[in-house]
């Protein structure tokens, strides 16, 4: 009887329906007990219990859920940021600079202002870093980064490219705004830089870009580096917009490079032999090989027309190799023909990339081993920036040619640093002065003073002198009358091809 009724009771149906709810999920389903405290009384009690501490759970795993997904979504952010940022600087890096461009050619289709491409290019940093460390160039870098984010609109975005090089996009700007911007980044960094005891500077060459309907990003990004190594060629340190002749100059000179490739292979370089004279006597006491590239269509180049460029692609290593050995070969071969008139020094000059060239110092020594010339008939021409700008694998180069005997020399004096506390730490035993120096010599005065003061410099350091550019025997006796001991110029002779060089050298010798 009393099961029957239990049977019958409407509580067991709601446990029933109770637990199928519960299993579907329904964690917030209660069920009502009775007066009767009876047995289902008690398994309703417990299954709410029961659905309460499952409900406590699965709510306290859904917030955990929610919690790592937000960490594992800031975590996420963090890594695109990391992925699309500089390290050093905070900037945006190359991948984050293209996509803001691509999103400023986007936007552009409605307001019709397509963004400008700015490309920044350090002028002296490579400077910066051998005598200072890297260290020191970083420091320099985050500075620069500071600046440059000074100078733009919170609308434009500052890259780093990478080494020195950055980049700065503008958006929704005129072209005299576009201009204002670029300026003010040059002017920005027209200050010095304080790294611990030292003062830099870190001026840039700027390329600018600006962009009309339709122009690719990668074009953007192309036309202001052109326009940046126009800004390079036009001295450094300013700005240049681009235009479509650049373009073609860009073009002139990869063919310009693709022949100067077989122009050694293919005979068509020369060497042309200046001499270098004591002032005193007309002695010569040096022959400086001079490159010329015999183009079969131009006809003869003149070295300024190819040289940076051959720098710039890493031609001037076969270039540099060339000289050396036709330049050797021939000394040995007038010392054959004329050993009588050949007691001179060959002077050759050498490149800032040539003095990194592994096997520099053993060439040198195979090559004139090889041909049967002395090293101390050999002068090595080294800019003064090189000099000045040296850093521990230069020094090495340096002290194995001093051990050698091959002597070194300082070109284009007047046109760098120029300053006494370098000339006498520097490992050279002779000083070029540049030409430009004596332009005006003839009929400035001051310039006359300015002269002897530099060569007075140059004696107080230790060191001889040689100017370049002597066009006149007037020249040639203020010259010697200012303590100046040797020379070279048109006034003595024209760069000349071998077979003429010993008649020249005869002639001199007559003049004496």
């Amino acid at each position: 009887m009393t099961s029957g009724k239990a049977a019958e009771d409407p509580r067991l149906q709601q446990l029933v329906e109770g637990i199928v709810r519960l299993a579907a999920g329904e964690l917030d389903t209660r069920m009502k007990t009775s007066e009767r405290r009876d047995d289902i009384d008690a398994v309703i009690t417990g299954v709410n219990l029961l659905a309460e501490e499952l409900d406590h759970i699965y709510s306290d795993l859904e917030r955990r859920v929610a919690d790592r997904t937000a960490m594992l979504g800031r975590a996420q952010a963090e890594l695109e940021q990391m992925a699309k940022t500089d390290a050093l600087t905070g900037l945006a890096n190359r991948t984050l600079l293209n996509e803001r461009i691509q999103e400023a050619i986007l936007a552009s289709a409605d307001s019709g202002k397509a963004p400008a491409v700015l490309v920044l290019d350090l002028d002296s940093f490579k400077a910066i870093n051998d005598t200072l460390g890297h260290g020191a160039g970083d420091a320099v870098l985050v500075e620069v980064a500071k600046r440059l984010r000074s100078a733009v609109r919170a609308a434009d975005t500052v890259a780093r490219l990478g080494g020195d090089e950055f980049a700065i996009v503008i958006t929704e700007a005129t072209e005299e705004e576009i201009l204002q911007i670029a300026h003010r980044a040059s002017e920005q960094l027209q200050d010095s830089v304080r790294v611990g005891t030292e003062t830099v500077w870190a001026m840039a060459s700027i390329g600018v870009c600006i962009g009309t309907p339709g122009y690719p990003a990668e074009a953007l990004m192309r036309d202001a580096d052109i326009a940046m190594y126009q800004a390079k060629e036009q001295g450094r340190n300013n700005v240049q917009l681009f235009h479509p002749d650049m373009l073609d100059a860009v073009r002139e000179r990869s063919r310009i490079t693709a022949e100067l490739r077989s122009a050694v292979a293919g005979g068509e370089l020369a060497l042309r032999y200046q001499p270098v004279v004591e002032l005193a006597s007309g002695r010569v006491i040096g022959i400086e090989a001079l490159l010329r590239w015999h183009h079969p269509v131009r006809g003869i180049i003149m070295p300024d027309s190819f040289i940076r460029i051959a720098e710039e692609t890493g031609l001037i290593l076969e270039l540099g190799r060339w000289v050396l050995h036709e330049g050797v070969a021939q000394m040995r071969r007038w010392s054959e023909t004329a050993p009588d008139l050949t007691d001179f020094r060959l002077h050759i000059n050498l490149s800032a990339a040539e003095l990194l060239r592994s096997d520099l110092l053993e060439d040198i020594r195979d090559t004139l081993d090889r041909n049967h010339v002395a090293p101390r008939r050999l002068v090595l021409e080294i800019t003064e920036t090189v000099l000045m700008s040296r850093g521990t694998a230069e020094e090495q180069v340096f002290s194995g040619l001093r051990d050698m005997g091959v002597g070194l020399q300082i070109d284009d004096f007047g046109t760098g640093y120029s300053s006494i506390s370098y000339l006498r730490s520097l490992p050279a035993d002779t000083v070029k002065v540049d030409q430009s120096l004596i332009q005006d010599m003839g009929s400035d005065p001051q310039q006359l003073k300015f002269i002897a003061a530099i060569l007075q410099l140059i004696s107080s350091a230790g060191l001889k002198a040689i100017v370049e550019g002597i066009e006149t025997a007037e020249q040639a006796i203020q010259l010697q009358a200012m303590g100046c001991l040797y020379g070279q110029g048109y006034y003595y002779s024209y760069p000349l091809p071998p077979a003429k060089v010993l008649d020249q050298l005869r002639s001199l010798a007559q003049r004496r």
